[in-house]
């Protein structure tokens, strides 16, 4: 899974990308967390694990017909493209102490406000990331957030691949 804040900061960034779509703020956010806040994740992810979420099958469960959907599509589409698309290598090791690093920087920069139920589960460290950059990342969520969830629904049903495969992950 990506971080929390990652995940958040995702979500206010297609606000601002597409500010008319989501009614109910509170709701969207909801659903951007549900999905890490559960123990068997592959249940919420639609697939073996959080870094392999099966998009197509979200649609045979759900629609994004609701901002608690959409905001769980989100999160579903970040942990997609974070895995397959963005990462280059992976480590348990690492990849949570670089979330703790970069949290704070994250958190200022697309003003993220972490969810009392999960403020817990959101650390903060000083150092040097190991697996992810700032501005790497900054740069994940921007795109991240520019894609439209009609548009991705639209390729995911169509059997677009470029949302459907799941690449091996190289672990260091």
């Amino acid at each position: 899974m990506a971080g929390y804040v990652i995940h958040l900061a995702v979500g206010e960034e297609y606000l601002r990308n597409y500010p008319n779509e989501i009614k109910n703020y509170n709701d969207f956010i909801e659903g951007i967390i549900y999905p890490d806040s559960v123990t068997d994740k592959s249940l919420t992810h639609y697939g073996p694990k959080s870094s392999q979420p099966n998009l197509k099958d979200f649609f045979c469960d759900r629609d994004i017909n609701s901002d608690f959907n959409k905001g769980y599509f989100v999160h579903l589409v970040t942990d997609y493209l974070f895995y397959n698309k963005f990462l280059k290598v992976f480590s348990k090791k690492y990849i949570y102490t670089d979330y703790d690093i970069l949290n704070k920087e994250l958190e200022n920069k697309f003003q993220v406000k972490v969810p009392e139920k999960v403020k817990d589960k959101v650390f903060y460290k000083t150092g040097e990331t190991k697996i992810l950059n700032l501005e790497d990342t900054i740069e994940f969520i921007k795109s991240t957030a520019k894609h439209n969830l009609n548009d991705i629904k639209t390729a995911v049903l169509n059997g677009d691949n470029y949302w459907l495969e799941i690449r091996p992950m190289k672990r260091i």
